[in-house]
């Protein structure tokens, strides 16, 4: 991390000398990914080079499809990373999403510096829904260690998160039915 712009600067210029080069990201490089960097370098200093972005699984959907089918209805993702956005701004994504009731998956959820955003996070959308709504917490999606926890707005705080965690947080149709995470669609039968 913090090393972004040096990567992309490093294998364009690469690239302009004649070599084949890949930047690698997890999941896919157009969410939260290289994929947004090297098109902006590339477009702001105009550089001639062909450029291919080929898709990967976004680990919001990696982490929905490990718990079940938690993302069947409008969803909301958020960074609670204030490196690159203000705190202010992630706040009031989180008000908004969580007041117009979307699921609400979030990316960036803790690291060994970033403590307390998960916690402020959760008190703000625990203003508009219940503790008891169901939170799919999974770590290392698609990994070798993956981890996968089903629990409760309310108690989300008591469980490990940090920087390769997903949360995915119900909306007010979600429900936990055995090891599944589901969100109602809105089928009538």
């Amino acid at each position: 991390m913090r090393k972004e712009i040096e990567r992309v600067e490093q294998a364009i210029q690469a690239a302009l000398s004649g070599k084949i080069v890949s930047i690698i990201s997890s999941g896919d490089p157009g969410v939260y990914g290289m994929a947004g960097l090297v098109l902006e370098v590339v477009s702001r200093e105009n550089i001639p080079l062909p450029i291919e972005i080929i898709p990967g699984i976004p680990a919001a959907n990696a982490a929905a499809a490990v718990l079940g089918a938690p993302l069947m209805h409008d969803y909301a993702v958020i960074s609670l990373s204030d490196l690159l956005t203000p705190w202010e701004t992630i706040e009031r994504r989180v008000k908004c999403a969580a007041e117009a009731d979307f699921v609400i998956v979030l990316y960036n959820p803790k690291s060994s510096q970033r403590t307390w955003q998960i916690e402020e996070t959760v008190s703000i959308v625990l203003q508009y829904k219940s503790p008891s709504t169901p939170v799919g917490i999974v770590k290392d999606v698609s990994r070798e260690d993956e981890e996968i926890v089903l629990t409760t707005l309310g108690k989300v705080t008591s469980c490990s998160i940090d920087m390769t965690t997903i949360v995915i947080i119900g909306n007010s149709t979600s429900f936990q039915y055995k090891d599944y995470m589901i969100t109602r669609r809105g089928y009538q039968w």
